[in-house]
């Protein structure tokens, strides 16, 4: 099993609710095929209708320091090994369960396996580009960690290779 982590950037944006339900919304699915354990809203800000929504959905909440590595922020209260790292608006597209299944029942400690994005910035993408050669220091949304690698500082050291993964994250 797998925690998810959502992070909401901007939760005064008048859309990011929206975004956060259709992320947590398309984690139903792997929640009934048992691969989704548990969620955890990771906020820049507080906000009444993030606190809503986390407590409607069963997620858990926490509201990050400035600055701070959201997705060290998350990790500290995920309950299961591995953490899927998504921003508010990811929906993974299909097949996503079954690869993300197989991946955490075979991967190392070590490994990262990293889901397409086709929709993010063309930088993030270069950037994604770049440590799929020398490897990745950070987690990025679409990224599938283990909690204890993204609970000691943030950064993996050494870096990891990512694992391109078969399924994708498509934009709500």
């Amino acid at each position: 099993m797998i925690s998810a982590l959502v992070l909401v950037a901007d939760p005064g944006d008048a859309d990011a609710l929206d975004r956060l339900a259709d992320s947590l919304g398309a984690l139903v699915a792997g929640v009934a095929a048992g691969l989704v354990g548990d969620a955890v809203i990771v906020a820049a800000a507080m906000d009444p209708g993030v606190d809503t929504i986390a407590d409607a959905t069963g997620a858990s909440l926490v509201v990050m320091p400035p600055g701070a590595n959201p997705w060290v922020a998350g990790a500290a209260l995920a309950r299961r090994d591995w953490v899927l790292c998504l921003e508010a608006g990811d929906v993974p597209g299909d097949g996503w369960i079954r690869t993300l299944d197989r991946f955490v029942g075979t991967a190392g400690a070590d490994s990262l396996g990293r889901l397409s994005r086709p929709h993010a910035s063309l930088a993030t993408r270069l950037a994604v580009w770049a440590e799929a050669m020398v490897g990745a220091g950070v987690a990025r949304p679409g990224d599938v960690v283990r909690r204890d690698r993204l609970t000691e500082a943030g950064t993996f050291a050494p870096r990891l290779t990512p694992r391109r993964l078969i399924a994708r994250i498509d934009r709500a």
